[in-house]
């Protein structure tokens, strides 16, 4: 019984360390719950859906990353990723907010929106996934999407901003009634196609102990 009380205790502890270093913070198009302590969020949610994926005039990219105004301690990281060698990795890519306004557009350029990513992995596979998600959104209307990171390979940067070990993704396609997950290791290595990611959401959360309902 002892024993028990004491796993009990720690699994309490943990519990409450775990949430006083996140903070869940919602902006237009997303909520991020982010680590105060990896500097990265551990979890990124949205929904794509035809409407915002296609509209007639898009607008321009621009790069403005940014602090998070209603975070800003903890997310004034733009220092941090000069000559780091990493890119800042969109967990709600651009692409998914260029049809719905100004403000929507300069919210996922928020650092509570990214973590540090290789360039040929932000640029490559990821991105596949990113392209796949807003054309589902397409197809089949509404596509709710979690992504999120995990671990820590090394730091960069004056505030010690974590390099996930792995970032991940799970799609909801509302129509079918149907999830897939993907899980990447957060590395520069050529992954051949998204199939060889695919994993099964119950791995992503046991991972990240968030449930995907």
């Amino acid at each position: 019984m002892r024993q028990i009380l004491i796993l009990i205790t720690i699994i309490l502890l943990s519990v409450a360390s775990y949430g006083q270093d996140t903070i869940r913070i919602k902006h237009i198009n997303y909520t991020t719950v982010f680590s105060k302590s990896k500097r990265y969020p551990v979890l990124v949610e949205w929904w794509d859906t035809k409407a915002k994926s296609s509209c007639k005039s898009q607008l321009d990219r621009k790069d403005q990353f940014q602090k998070d105004p209603k975070l800003p301690q903890y997310t004034s990281l733009g220092a941090d990723y000069v000559n780091g060698g990493y890119d800042r990795g969109h967990m709600c890519p651009a692409a998914d907010n260029e049809c719905l306004g100004t403000q929507v557009l300069t919210e996922c350029f928020y650092f509570s929106n990214m973590a540090p990513q290789p360039h040929p992995f932000n640029a490559g596979i990821w991105k596949t996934l990113e392209t796949l998600t807003r054309n589902l959104s397409l197809k089949n209307d509404s596509v709710h999407v979690w992504a999120g990171s995990v671990g820590s390979i090394k730091t960069i940067g004056k505030d010690n901003v974590s390099v996930p070990t792995q970032c991940w993704k799970v799609i909801y396609i509302k129509s079918l009634n149907q999830k897939s997950a993907y899980l990447f290791n957060n590395t520069a290595e050529k992954v051949p196609n998204l199939d060889s990611r695919k994993v099964d959401v119950k791995v992503i959360e046991k991972l990240t102990g968030f449930k995907f309902n």
